[in-house]
């Protein structure tokens, strides 16, 4: 008969002993030298393959990976902390893509600033819970300050409030859900009979550029399988305002509500900012939900030379923020940000162990009456010691220099033959591709999605990949202020090879190929 407890079906030798060795383990006063120790080695071996990676990626593949990741047995451990980091080594540093490399151009990934590393090692070891005030103290306070600052920051008035999510397709889902329930509440005083009806005539509207998550929220929130129309763009792949407002004409005459429209500040593919005071007009006079979901753009809150370009975010009732995108903030850190307050009770239960509603008369601040989580991290000490320690100035310089290598950058490719360039940014997004005169077109997306691949199989750089009106394109997202003109320079040049070798390579084959 095996020993409960025993994975391997033998005795404890000693249990005592066992139970000693495991509460060596734990992190508190008796253990502050082994905490410093075994941290530092840690920092050490990140820091180490930091500076001596020469490529933002090895190139490694997941049928490399997977049979060393499956062949570690988790029930045997090693007992040791270098042979685990060793181990970690093999399995993930080594092959990691940094994110910090000036050749890492791909997603809306960005290179973290120190004080924000900072924020993470004491928030880890401290391990506050953000969503009842007995768990956390002053940690909710300093969040709901840093809610308060960013609110102004986008202009949203004494009565705007807000809770820090795990990214935008969190915010983007509580904005919906929020304002379905609004809308819900809307069209019940006004007559509107049962919740399933009601429900299955709610209607988003949303930029042809907006990000999934849109139609993401509206599965999840149990909406209509149409609920989110998307408004054609512009050649500047801006939402097209006229189209706005026909669409909610249409949606009016057909009897279906708007429960929200949808704007963009910073589209993911082309850093497009929509036209949000014209937006926010429309909205305001139709009576209609504005989120604006600036995931992306909301570095330009911080921003020395550009914050008009949100001129009209201050008139939303909700916007999404991504700390983490363009404040170089680890992930996650993130918030959802709504003009009045009083719509969070939306996302409000309360549980007698731990949220009573006693708590409200008793004036204790409980963040988890304005989230859709409830055990959730102290991220918001990230941001906290980055803007007490760098200020945002110095974040919003940081994002400028990244906007303004992004518009050097498309002028290049807009003058070199060898590509062809889609609308500019008013960010830091270049979509691209390779075609040069004389490529057939049938090889156009051939060549680009092999060259993509290839460099990618290299490590040498990193590029994401997207299609415009159907066509394969090559994208630069430029995040990193260390990234210089010349390092995009020698990217374009592997891609055109890189791209070219296919085209030749393919147009032989077919030359060789019998009739």
């Amino acid at each position: 008969m095996s020993s409960i407890g025993s994975p391997t079906g033998a005795a404890p030798a000693d249990t005592g002993s066992a139970a000693a060795t495991a509460r060596g383990h734990l992190f508190n006063a008796g253990s502050f030298g082994r905490y410093r120790d075994v941290l530092a080695r840690g920092v050490d071996r990140v820091a180490r393959r930091v500076a001596e990676a020469d490529r933002p990626f090895t190139g490694v593949t997941p049928d490399e990976l997977a049979p060393l990741i499956g062949a570690i047995d988790l029930d045997r451990p090693l007992g040791d902390t270098d042979a685990a980091l060793d181990e970690l080594h093999d399995v993930w540093l080594r092959d990691a893509v940094y994110f910090h490399h000036p050749r890492y151009l791909a997603h809306l990934n960005c290179p973290v600033v120190i004080p924000a590393l900072l924020g993470e090692a004491v928030l880890s070891a401290v391990n506050s819970s953000l969503d009842t005030w007995d768990q956390s103290a002053g940690a909710t306070l300093m969040e709901r300050r840093l809610i308060e600052w960013t609110a102004g920051r986008i202009g949203l008035g004494a009565t705007a409030d807000g809770v820090f999510t795990s990214g935008g397709t969190q915010s983007n889902l509580q904005a919906m859900l929020l304002a379905r329930e609004e809308a819900y509440r809307t069209a019940v005083g006004g007559g509107a009979t049962g919740r399933p009806q009601v429900l299955s005539r709610l209607r988003i509207l949303t930029s042809a550029a907006g990000h999934f998550s849109v139609q993401k929220a509206a599965k999840l929130l149990g909406l209509a399988a149409d609920a989110v129309l998307t408004v054609p763009t512009d050649a500047t792949r801006r939402m097209r305002t006229d189209e706005l407002a026909r669409a909610i004409d249409s949606c009016h005459r057909d009897g279906q509500v708007v429960m929200a429209v949808v704007a963009t500040a910073g589209t993911t593919d082309f850093g497009t900012v929509d036209p949000l005071p014209e937006i926010a007009g429309i909205c305001a006079a139709a009576g209609v939900w504005l989120h604006v979901d600036a995931a992306y753009g909301c570095g330009l809150l911080v921003s020395p030379t550009r914050r008009h370009l949100l001129d009209g975010i201050e008139r939303a009732a909700s916007v999404t923020v991504d700390y983490h995108k363009s404040f170089f903030q680890p992930v996650s850190s993130s918030a959802l940000l709504v003009r009045d307050g009083r719509v969070l009770r939306h996302a409000t239960w309360h549980a007698d162990y731990l949220n009573p509603a006693r708590a409200i008369e008793q004036g204790i601040p409980n963040q988890v009456d304005k989230s859709i989580q409830t055990t959730r991290r102290f991220d918001a000490c990230k941001l906290w010691l980055t803007l007490r320690i760098m200020g945002p100035d110095a974040i919003g310089t940081l994002f400028d220099q990244v906007v303004d290598l992004a518009d050097e950058a498309w002028r290049r490719l807009d003058a070199d033959p060898r590509f062809e360039v889609a609308a500019p940014s008013q960010l830091s997004t270049v979509v691209f591709r390779y075609r040069p005169s004389g490529l057939a077109p049938d090889l156009v997306d051939e060549a680009n999605l092999h060259a993509r691949d290839a460099l990618a199989a290299s490590g040498a750089a990193l590029v994401a990949g997207t299609k415009v009106d159907g066509a394969h394109h090559l994208k630069l997202t430029l995040l990193n202020p260390e990234t210089t003109v010349d390092d995009i320079a020698h990217v374009l040049d592997l891609i055109a090879d890189h791209a070219a070798w296919y085209a030749r390579t393919a147009a032989a084959a077919e030359l060789s190929c019998p009739v």
